[in-house]
């Protein structure tokens, strides 16, 4: 196994790891299936792209949003001399795209592949997969294949056809919440077989949470956001009409907003 700390210093530029990131990368290198809960912020993400970058063959990412793995894409690639090293395959893409990532993995070029838990459905994308060397496979953001957990996506529930195509193949499962229960469904889900777990503390020491009662919610909002004038702000809505909406009645009070959900088209969404 190589130097660890090394090579951390060398793609990431830290001198040490935090928490337990390196007991849980050394569970995964050691081809066991390994469970990560740490807070948003707490380095998952270092968890499954150092051994990638270290491992042979490449790290199967199932992600669940398409600007979650752009991000982690372009930190990757932020890191390497080679582009080449991080992809992402799935709807945003062209054809033309598409081909040019399977021919870098056919090739061996790529260290981690994000894809979108909707993309297993395809025959012929689990079907490319039996092609390539697959080190391991990761799944970020795993509370979403809990029908208990906060954000359920049904789509997730495919991973479980990956296990058996590829047996020998190491799984982590990483998330920044799991209560007992949604952590061993999370496992069964998964085929996941006695996994290390290791888990931190939640809590984050540099995020402050206030909740308001409002009586007019968009009054409150205005106000709020009137008194942020240089700061970025993200609102959650319970449906796709509502953010639509919302971002309506923003502009019409002179502010920059846009909305984004899974009705947006791909180049609209790189946009916002």
């Amino acid at each position: 196994m190589k130097d660890l700390k090394e090579s951390l210093n060398k793609f990431f530029g830290f001198p040490d790891f935090i928490g337990l990131q390196e007991e849980a990368i050394k569970s995964l290198l050691n081809k066991r299936d390994t469970f990560v809960i740490m807070p948003t912020g707490g380095g998952k993400s270092i968890c499954y792209q150092l051994p990638a970058l270290i491992s042979e063959g490449t790290a199967l990412v199932v992600s669940p949003l398409i600007a979650l793995m752009k991000n982690q894409v372009d930190h990757v690639r932020g890191v390497s001399d080679d582009d080449r090293v991080a992809h992402v395959l799935n709807s945003s893409l062209t054809k033309t795209e598409t081909n040019k990532v399977k021919e870098d993995l056919i090739n061996g070029f790529t260290k981690l592949l994000y894809v979108a838990p909707e993309s297993l459905a395809k025959i012929e994308t689990i079907n490319f997969f039996k092609k390539i060397n697959i080190s391991f496979l990761a799944v970020d953001e795993a509370h979403c294949i809990s029908e208990w957990g906060h954000d359920f996506r049904p789509a997730f529930r495919l991973i479980k056809n990956l296990r058996p195509l590829f047996p020998q193949t190491p799984i982590m499962a990483l998330t920044a919440t799991a209560t007992p229960k949604v952590l061993k469904d999370i496992s069964t889900s998964l085929g996941l077989i006695q996994p290390k777990i290791f888990r931190t503390s939640f809590e984050r020491k540099n995020i402050y949470y206030d909740v308001l009662h409002a009586e007019d919610k968009m009054a409150t909002l205005k106000r709020l956001l009137i008194n942020s004038p240089n700061e970025s702000v993200i609102i959650y809505c319970r449906s796709r009409s509502k953010t639509e909406h919302i971002a309506k009645e923003l502009q019409s009070w002179g502010l920059k907003a846009g909305f984004y959900h899974g009705g947006v088209e791909a180049r609209q969404k790189k946009q916002i």
